[in-house]
């Protein structure tokens, strides 16, 4: 045999023992696929995972009729409609995750690519839509009860002050939320209103600057929240660091190299990297990945039926650099339409999407089945791992987002104008799967934490010292691979989860409390600026195996 083999199998070796907490058993391809329910009735255009473990789930109203009735035969009544002025089918419907159940629920104007986030109190807010529901502000407070008349959409018209349809929300320090562009509005504006300029609008040059036109490319903007309070906020190929205090940009970021589009309908996915917190309120570090997209011209190719190859590539960059660049690493495979979602540990799940083409109706094609696992501390050449394939196409108008339990809760996907099952190459979907990371393998079971306090729902103030108790299985405990994690739920919908957030805590010293049980103190995150106030899902790992996840409410 000759050397270089052994050296390089040395050479691995020495990268897994050098990467502390990382599990040395992960194969290349891994993962575990489960069908849940097999007709949901609607397609899960958007979802919302809320403390509850419940998901709301809702398509659009104009799809035609859905596979599930309204709740107590009600029929909804819209002589404005051209597709259905009586409506007796649901296009919304609440997934319990406990009873792998769903009841419908109602909405009464149209939702389609519209955009939300969730209250510190836990209350589902969702903005604008289509047509009649453009300027519709959607309320749904969860609660326990299945009675349909006390526990459903609440609608706010007119709580929008101009259109919104394919803009992006995040959730703020002070618990507002901020609605970011939109169809031909190139502007921002907060909800709740306040007394004091209530309704006014806010111009975001940004959005004209970045808009191709006829194609846009600037559509659901990427936005994240940064350390320091401002926002980052990625369209078409180039983002800028942005005080919406004063309407000013702070810092204008390099263009992506190459230049090609990552935003819809050009559409890329993006997330913000695991955060290190701090108790003092900093959190410096901040680095956002975006993966995928189409390139230029796609879109101009789609409508001609010319689907171009998906862009193969991801960007990195550290928001507070002094000087930040791009660093370019290459995926498996090309991928649009994809979503991106935060695992526990700390690694990224790219899952969905089609090989070429661009969203839009009919316009991608070659489905890209198996997911990818992104680890951002491994070195550049060594971070991406493809996981076992679904069998089931995810195109365009797809979903996935993290569960409690650690599992990933995938659905939808319609490319097309209504509910379309035969005679196409990519039928609507109504189904829902679960992929399981490897974390969730039996064979590592013997890694597993379990978390015995904070108890559920426990509230918890910024800066405080929380003391963490779990367990371990005789003899497993490897103390210097322990961390804490905190996950704030995300609104999903056309491949970007807004308001996903993932931060690491700052740990203190570990130590047995009992028989195979043990405590670790750590610092919660200082300000709202790191941690935006509400629910948030808080996780122990042990060497890369996350524990089920605990709620947990801050601010």
């Amino acid at each position: 045999m000759s050397e270089t083999p052994i050296l390089f199998f040395l050479f691995q070796l020495l990268l897994l023992i050098l990467l502390p907490g990382r599990n040395i058993f992960t194969r290349a391809a891994d993962g575990k696929w489960d069908t849940l329910l097999s007709n949901i009735g609607i397609s899960a255009m958007h979802m919302q995972l809320l403390h509850t473990d419940h998901v709301i789930m809702f398509d659009r109203t104009d799809f035609g009729l859905s596979n599930i009735s309204l709740p107590n035969g009600n029929c909804i009544k819209n002589p404005r409609s051209k597709i259905l002025p009586v409506d007796c089918t649901a296009h919304s419907v609440d997934y319990d995750v406990l009873s792998n159940s769903i009841r419908p629920l109602t909405v009464l104007t149209d939702v389609w690519c519209s955009s939300g986030a969730v209250t510190p109190d836990g209350t589902l807010v969702q903005t604008g839509g289509f047509d009649s529901g453009d300027r519709v502000v959607r309320l749904y407070k969860p609660c326990r009860s299945n009675d349909a008349t006390t526990c459903d959409w609440q609608e706010v018209g007119r709580g929008l002050t101009v259109r919104r349809w394919y803009a992006t929300n995040h959730i703020l320090p002070d618990g507002r939320q901020i609605v970011v562009g939109g169809r031909r509005q190139y502007n921002y504006e907060f909800y709740p209103k306040t007394s004091s300029g209530a309704d006014t609008v806010y111009n975001l040059p940004f959005l004209v600057q970045t808009n191709d036109a006829k194609i846009e490319n600037n559509l659901y903007p990427f936005v994240f929240l940064n350390g320091d309070g401002n926002l980052f906020i990625f369209a078409n190929n180039r983002a800028i660091l942005f005080n919406y205090f004063t309407g000013s940009v702070i810092r204008t970021y390099p263009t992506i190299p190459g230049g090609d589009p990552r935003s819809y309908p050009s559409t890329g996915s993006a997330v913000l990297l695991p955060l290190k917190s701090t108790a003092g309120g900093g959190g410096g570090g901040a680095e956002v990945l975006l993966c995928g997209g189409a390139p230029k011209g796609a879109f101009v190719r789609a409508n001609n039926h010319d689907f171009a190859p998906a862009l193969d590539t991801c960007g990195r960059i550290r928001i507070d650099d002094p000087n930040p660049q791009w660093v370019m690493e290459t995926m498996p495979a090309g991928r649009v339409m994809g979503d991106m979602v935060l695992l526990p540990n700390g690694d990224v799940l790219i899952v969905n999407g089609a090989g070429s083409g661009t969203a839009g109706w009919e316009f991608g094609a070659d489905p890209v089945l198996s997911p990818v696992i992104y680890r951002p501390d491994n070195p550049i050449g060594s971070r991406f791992a493809t996981q076992n394939p679904s069998s089931t196409p995810r195109m365009y108008h797809s979903t996935a987002i993290l569960l409690r339990d650690g599992r990933v809760l995938v659905g939808g996907s319609n490319p097309h104008k209504f509910y379309n099952f035969t005679g196409v190459s990519y039928p609507t979907d109504l189904t829902l799967e679960s992929f399981s990371p490897s974390y969730l393998d039996p064979k590592f079971r013997y890694l597993k934490p379990r978390v015995v306090s904070p108890g559920p729902q426990t509230r918890i103030g910024y800066g405080q010292k929380l003391p963490i108790r779990f367990t371990i299985p005789p003899g497993r405990l490897n103390s210097t691979s322990v961390m804490v994690t905190m996950v704030a739920p995300s609104f999903t919908t056309h491949s970007f989860s807004m308001n996903q957030r993932l931060l690491i805590l700052t740990r203190g010293d570990l130590k047995p409390v009992g028989k195979s049980t043990y405590q670790i103190r750590v610092d919660m995150p200082g300000s709202g600026n790191l941690a935006p106030p509400g629910y948030y899902m808080l996780f122990v790992v042990h060497q890369d195996i996350p524990s089920e996840g605990v709620w947990i409410q801050i601010g």
